[in-house]
C-alpha cells in the first residue's frame, strides 16, 4: 500500500534547534502499545480483547488517521510494550521513507507485565549505560532508521543521566551518528530536572537536544523552565496534557466535580469536549514545538485534533488557570491511578 494523501496540512515548526520539523500535534504510543496503562477509561477505550493482534490493528487504525490528519511526530518507548515493533511494521507496510514523519523513542525502563493487565510490575526503570546499549539496539531491530529522536525515560534530579561520565559518553556517541539526544521528566521537580539538563554538556555543547515534560492546566509547574529551555534552543514535546484522562469525560471522581463542571462548561460553549481545550492550553504555550495526544481510539484522536482550531482566549486560559494543584498532590494522584 502506498501513502495516502494527507486529508489535512498542518504547519510544521522547527522543534528547537534540532533541524527536525514536527506538527503541531504528535501521537503518542504510551496507551495502545501495551494492554495495561493508568490512562482512565481504557475498558471503555478498549474493551477486554487486548491481544497482540488487536492492539496492532488498532495502532495501524491509529497512525492511519494521524496521518490523513498531518501529524508529523509519533512517540514511542522501549517499555510501551510492542509500540516500537508495531510503528515500523506499520512504517514499511505503508512505505514511508525517512523524514516522512519525526519519530522519538526512549529508553531506561524495561517492559516486565508480560501482555497481562494485573502484572505486580509493569516496567523497571534503571538508567544505566547497560540498559542504554541493549535498548538502543533493540529499537535500531524495531525501527530501523526510523529514529530521529533518543530520550532518556523520565528522568528526575537524581538520575545517573544528568552526572554519570560514561553514560553521558555514550549519549554524546550516538549524538555524532545523527541521533538526537532528549530526556522526558516526571514528579513533582521537573523544573529542577530541566535545568540541570541544560548544563550537561561534553566538550562544552549541550547534551540535551529536547525536553518531553508533563504540562496540562492540573500540573503547569514546569512552564517557566520549559519556556528557557525552548529559549535555549532545546525542542519542547508536551506530554501527558490530558493528565492520564483526569482532562476527559472518563474522569468520574467526586473530588473534580467542581473542575469537570469548569471545563464542562467551557467546552460547550465552544462546540468541542473536554479534551479539546485541555490540549488547546498546551497547544498555546510560546514554548511547546509538538503536543501528544495518547488517543487509545480514532474517535479520540479526531476529537483531540479539534484543538487545533480552538483559540485561547483570555476567559479560556483564566479558567484553565484556576484548575491547578500543587505539584506533590498532582504527582501523588497520578501515582495512585491503576493500570488497567
Amino acid at each position: 500500500m502506498t501513502n495516502r494523501p494527507a486529508r489535512v496540512t498542518l504547519d510544521k515548526r522547527p522543534l528547537g534547534d534540532t533541524g527536525l520539523l514536527v506538527s503541531p500535534l504528535g501521537l503518542g504510543l504510551a496507551a495502545v502499545g501495551r494492554p495495561g496503562y493508568i490512562n482512565l477509561g481504557r475498558d471503555a477505550d478498549l474493551g477486554k480483547e487486548r491481544s497482540t493482534q488487536a492492539l496492532e490493528a488498532l495502532v495501524f487504525e491509529l497512525l492511519d488517521e494521524a496521518w490523513e490528519l498531518g501529524v508529523r511526530y509519533v512517540d514511542v518507548a522501549r517499555s510501551y510494550g510492542h509500540a516500537e515493533a508495531f510503528l515500523g511494521r506499520w512504517l514499511a507496510a505503508r512505505g514511508h521513507a525517512e523524514g516522512d514523519l519525526v519519530v522519538g523513542s526512549k529508553w531506561g525502563y524495561t517492559y516486565t507485565a508480560a501482555w497481562r493487565v494485573d502484572a505486580q510490575t509493569h516496567e523497571v526503570k534503571e538508567h544505566s549505560l547497560t540498559v542504554l546499549r541493549r535498548q538502543w539496539g533493540e529499537t535500531r531491530e524495531q525501527l530501523g532508521a526510523h529514529v530521529d529522536l533518543y530520550q532518556v525515560h523520565s528522568v528526575t534530579p537524581d538520575s545517573p543521566a544528568l552526572d554519570d561520565p560514561a553514560l553521558i559518553a555514550e549519549l554524546a556517541s550516538l549524538k555524532t551518528r545523527g541521533v538526537r539526544i532528549g530526556l522526558s521528566t516526571s514528579g513533582p521537580e521537573q523544573a529542577r530536572t530541566i535545568d540541570y539538563a541544560l548544563r550537561v554538556e561534553i566538550d562544552g555543547v549541550r547534551l540535551f537536544d529536547t525536553v518531553q515534560a508533563t504540562w496540562n492546566p492540573l500540573e503547569p509547574s514546569a512552564g517557566a523552565a520549559l519556556g528557557e529551555a525552548r529559549s535555549a534552543g532545546m525542542g519542547v514535546i508536551v506530554k501527558e496534557a490530558l493528565a492520564n484522562g483526569r482532562l476527559t469525560g472518563h474522569n468520574t471522581d467526586h473530588g473534580f466535580a467542581r473542575q469537570r463542571a469548569t471545563l464542562s462548561a467551557l467546552a460547550e460553549h465552544r462546540g468541542v469536549g473536554i479534551d479539546a481545550v485541555a490540549l488547546a492550553a498546551a497547544l498555546a504555550q510560546p514554548w511547546a514545538d509538538v503536543v501528544l495526544s495518547g488517543a487509545a481510539t480514532t474517535e479520540q484522536l479526531r476529537a483531540n485534533a479539534r484543538a487545533l482550531d480552538l483559540p485561547l482566549d483570555v476567559e479560556l486560559a483564566n479558567a484553565l488557570a484556576s484548575l491547578a494543584e500543587a505539584p506533590d498532590a498532582y504527582w501523588r494522584t497520578r501515582s495512585d491511578l491503576p493500570w488497567s
